[in-house]
């Protein structure tokens, strides 16, 4: 199956279009590349996952997804603790990546 064809890989990309938008004008170079990154690590791995021929690398790559799914969470976290996210757009993110 295409990656293109999956609701949780499109929900991937624009969530990490959405990041990459809100960090757009971030002075903080080195948050901004990090969550950037893993924004973008969750659907580039879903991607990457669905051209693999075996099951077991297809769940490797899933696997990673989720790994960079956790990493953004928990830079979201601290972004909002921070103040470089909204509360609210933070909280939102994170029922998003959920």
């Amino acid at each position: 199956m295409r990656c293109e064809r999956l609701d949780v890989w499109k929900r991937a990309c624009r969530l990490s279009v959405e990041v990459y938008k809100a960090f757009v004008s971030c002075k903080d170079f080195g948050f901004k590349d990090q969550i950037t990154r893993s924004s973008l690590s969750i659907a580039s791995n879903i991607a990457e996952g669905m051209e693999k021929e075996s099951d077991k690398d297809k769940s490797r790559f899933i696997n990673i997804s989720q790994g960079s799914a956790a990493e953004l969470i928990t830079q979201i976290y601290i972004g909002i603790e921070i103040g470089y996210v909204e509360k609210i757009t933070g909280l939102a993110w994170i029922k998003e990546v959920n």
